[in-house]
């Protein structure tokens, strides 16, 4: 099984009702790809809290039977679609790819 952990930093973050506006959207851009790509096990997506000066604004958690299925998955149109939406308001991402 492959773990796939995606956390962003998102632009304005300084204004508090935009930040979680900008979450908000991602957060359910994110959610709307549950069920909806081969291989994908598990979806979850959350927003920061804390909001601390080194802690990202939003998470993806995702588990994909194999390495190939994250293939899939990275060249999926839904997959695409959201990656274009985030980037609009992202400033930072950072990833981790794992088997377990």
């Amino acid at each position: 099984m492959i773990k796939h952990i995606v956390m962003w930093r998102v632009k304005n973050r300084e204004d508090a009702k935009t930040r979680e506006e900008t979450c908000r959207a991602i957060k359910a851009k994110i959610e709307s790809l549950r069920g909806r790509i081969p291989g994908m096990r598990h979806l979850e997506a959350g927003i920061d809290f804390c909001q601390s000066e080194t802690a990202m604004d939003v998470v993806l958690y995702s588990e994909f039977e194999s390495r190939e299925a994250l293939d899939g998955y990275q060249a999926h149109p839904l997959h695409e679609d959201m990656a274009k939406l985030i980037t609009q308001y992202r400033i930072e991402r950072r990833i981790a790819d794992y088997e377990v």
